[in-house]
C-alpha cells in the first residue's frame, strides 16, 4: 500500500462480498480500468472463481495465499464489523467501508482495532476512492472518462453524488483530477476531512485541492486550521446553506444543533484560512483558475 487513502494502481485489492449484485457490478468496472483486484470473499462460495478472481471464505484465508493492501466491503450493515475485524486481524492496512447504516458501536469497535493495528479506515458510508488513469474502488463512476480524467486537482467529498458533480465540472473545464477521496457521510468516520487534506497536501501529483463539505459536525472547521498552513490553494463548496437548524440532511453527520456545524461557521472558518468558498459546485473551476493562474487546463 503506497499512500492510502490515495489509491494507486499497484495497491492489491480484496473485495469482500464480491459475488453479490453490487460487488459483481462494480468489481467488473474496477477491473476494466486496471484496478489491481486480486481476490474476493464470500463464506458461502469459497473455492469458486468469480470474474476471473479466486473467492475465499474470509480475508484471513485470502491472506494465507496472497498479499493484500486494501479491503473493499460490499457487505450488509450487520456484517461490516466481522468483515472489517477479519481484514484487520489478517494484516490488511487499508479498509474502504462502502456500507451505510452500520451501527455506531460496530464502527467504534472497528476503529479501535484499526488504531491498535496501524490500519486506516475510509468510511463507513463512503462512495470510494478514484485515481483517474490508474484505479478506483467503490461505487464512484471511476470508469467514466467524461467524469474522471487524469490531472492535478485533488477532490475530497463527504457526498459521492456531489463529488461526482464536482469532478464532472472540473473535467468539462479541462481540469483533471489527481485523486478523489470520498470520506463518507456518517457522523463518525475513519478518515476525516483534515486527514484527507493532509494526504493530498503531501501528494506531489496534486497542485490544488477541492473540498466538498456539508453542514453538521466540525470536520470542515478542523480542516480549516490545517488549510491555513498550506501552500497549495484550496477551494470549497459547503452543501446545506439553506437548511434550518436541527434539520437532518441526507447523511448521518449532516445535522446542525444549537448553531454548531452551521453553514455560516464552516464558511467563516474556511475563508479565514484562505480557502476560496463558492456558492455552487459549478463555480469551482473558475475559482481554481483564479487561484492557479499559471495552471494550463489539461485538455485532450
Amino acid at each position: 500500500m503506497t499512500a492510502f487513502p490515495i489509491l494507486r494502481r499497484s495497491d492489491r485489492v480484496l473485495i469482500q462480498g464480491v459475488t453479490g449484485a453490487q460487488g459483481t457490478f462494480w468489481t467488473g468496472h474496477m477491473l476494466g480500468v486496471g484496478t489491481n483486484v486480486v481476490a474476493g470473499t464470500n463464506p458461502k462460495r469459497a473455492g469458486v472463481t468469480h470474474l476471473g478472481l479466486p473467492v475465499f471464505a474470509s480475508a484471513s484465508a485470502a491472506l494465507a495465499r496472497m498479499e493484500v493492501d486494501i479491503a473493499v466491503m460490499f457487505v450488509p450493515p450487520q456484517a461490516v464489523k466481522d468483515a472489517a475485524l477479519d481484514a484487520i486481524e489478517a494484516g490488511i492496512r487499508g479498509l474502504v467501508v462502502l456500507t451505510e447504516h452500520v451501527p455506531v458501536h460496530d464502527m467504534l469497535a472497528v476503529f479501535s482495532s484499526a488504531r491498535a493495528s496501524g490500519a486506516r479506515v475510509v468510511g463507513a458510508n463512503t462512495a470510494g476512492l478514484v485515481t483517474p488513469g490508474e484505479a478506483f474502488v467503490g461505487i464512484m463512476p471511476g470508469h467514466n472518462t467524461n467524469i474522471f480524467r487524469p490531472g492535478r486537482i485533488g477532490v475530497i467529498s463527504r457526498s459521492g453524488s456531489l463529488g461526482t458533480l464536482v469532478c464532472l465540472n472540473l473535467t468539462r473545464a479541462g481540469l483533471g483530477q489527481s485523486s478523489f477521496i470520498g470520506i463518507g457521510g456518517d457522523a463518525i468516520l475513519g478518515t476525516t476531512t483534515e486527514e484527507a487534506l493532509q494526504a493530498l497536501d503531501h501528494d506531489f501529483r496534486t497542485d490544488a485541492i477541492v473540498l466538498v463539505g456539508e453542514i453538521g459536525g466540525a470536520m470542515e472547521e478542523d480542516a480549516a486550521r490545517y488549510a491555513a498552513t498550506m501552500a497549495k490553494p484550496v477551494a470549497a463548496f459547503i452543501a446545506g446553506r439553506a437548511a434550518p437548524p436541527g434539520r437532518r440532511m441526507g447523511h448521518a453527520g449532516a445535522i446542525v444543533e444549537a448553531g454548531a456545524g452551521s453553514y455560516a461557521s464552516k464558511r467563516a472558518a474556511l475563508e479565514r484560512a484562505g480557502v476560496t468558498v463558492v456558492d455552487t459546485p459549478h463555480a469551482i473551476p473558475a475559482a481554481l483558475a483564479t487561484r492557479l493562474s499559471p495552471l494550463v487546463p489539461e485538455r485532450a
